[in-house]
C-alpha cells in the first residue's frame, strides 16, 4: 500500500505578491496561507542576507519570496515530503530564481544535514505549531504534519536552526502567539537569544493571532519589541501596511 507521500497529489495553480511568486501546491490540506508573508517580511533586512534556509518549506513560499525579491542572494529550502519538495523545485523555476535556489529533502527528527551547518546567515521556519496529544485527528498526513508534527518537533527546528547559522547569522520565526514562551524557551536551550520580536493581530481589537520572533546567538538581552503588525482595519479590508506586504510594494516589487 502506498505511503501518504506517494499518493498522487491534485495540484492547484496559485501565486503570491501579485503573481511575482507562482506557486504549484496541493489543491487540498494545508496549503501556504499569509503567515508566510508576515514571516517573510519580517525576515526581510537592509541588506540581503548571502545564504538564506527555508526550514520545513513546504512548496517554497517564505524562501522564494526572500529570493524573488533579492532579500537572500540564494535560498535553499529543506522539506521533508517528496512531492511537496518536488513541488518547490517547479516553483523555483516558475519564479525564474532556479539557478540561487536548491532543493532539499531532510527529516529535521534526525538532524540538520551536516553538509547545511553553518552556512548559512539567515534561517526562516514556520514550524508545526500543534501539541500532538492536545489536537483532534486529522485526517490529511500531509495537513496533520504540516500543523502538529510529531512529538519534539518544534525542538528539532530550534535545534536545526542553530546548527545551520554562522556566528552572526539570524533566525527568524512565526508561530502562535499562545505558545510564545514555549518557543523562546526552546531558543534560549540552543543557545539562540530573542532579539525582536512583534506581534500579528487580525483586527486592531483582537488578540495576536501569531508572533514574528528574531533570534541570535548572542548574549542574553536586548529583545526589542516592536509595534504590532495590524492585519485588518474591519473584517475583509486589510491595512495599509498588510496590503503593501501581501501586494509586493513592502518587498520592492510593486
Amino acid at each position: 500500500m502506498a505511503g501518504p507521500d506517494e499518493v498522487a497529489l491534485e495540484v492547484r495553480e496559485d501565486a503570491l505578491l501579485r503573481g511575482r511568486v507562482p506557486l504549484r501546491q496541493p489543491a487540498r490540506g494545508y496549503r501556504v496561507n499569509v503567515d508566510a508573508l508576515w514571516l517573510a517580511a519580517f525576515a526581510r533586512a537592509s541588506r540581503p542576507a548571502a545564504r538564506a534556509l527555508d526550514l520545513g518549506a513546504g512548496v517554497g513560499a517564505v524562501g522564494l519570496v526572500l529570493a524573488v525579491s533579492q532579500a537572500a542572494e540564494r535560498a535553499t529550502l529543506l522539506e521533508i515530503d517528496a512531492a511537496l519538495s518536488t513541488l518547490a523545485g517547479e516553483n523555483a523555476r516558475g519564479c525564474g530564481v532556479a539557478d540561487r535556489v536548491e532543493v532539499c529533502e531532510a527529516d529535521l527528527l534526525r538532524g540538520l544535514p551536516r553538509e547545511l551547518w553553518h552556512a548559512f546567515d539567515l534561517v526562516v521556519a514556520n514550524p508545526p505549531y500543534g501539541l500532538e496529544h492536545a489536537t483532534r485527528p486529522i485526517a490529511d498526513a500531509r495537513k496533520a504534519r504540516a500543523r502538529v508534527g510529531a512529538s519534539g518537533t518544534l525542538e528539532a527546528f530550534v535545534r536545526a536552526s542553530r546548527a545551520a547559522l554562522g556566528a552572526a547569522g539570524r533566525a527568524c520565526f512565526v508561530y502562535p502567539a499562545g505558545e510564545l514562551a514555549r518557543l523562546l524557551v526552546g531558543l534560549r536551550e540552543v543557545g539562540l537569544e530573542p532579539k525582536r520580536l512583534r506581534m500579528v493581530h487580525p483586527l486592531v481589537d483582537r488578540p495576536a493571532a501569531v508572533v514574528l520572533v528574531e533570534a541570535k546567538p548572542a548574549r542574553r538581552g536586548g529583545l526589542r519589541v516592536a509595534a504590532p503588525l495590524v492585519a485588518m482595519r474591519a473584517p475583509g479590508e486589510w491595512t495599509d501596511e498588510a496590503r503593501a506586504i501581501l501586494e509586493g510594494g513592502f518587498f520592492g516589487l510593486g
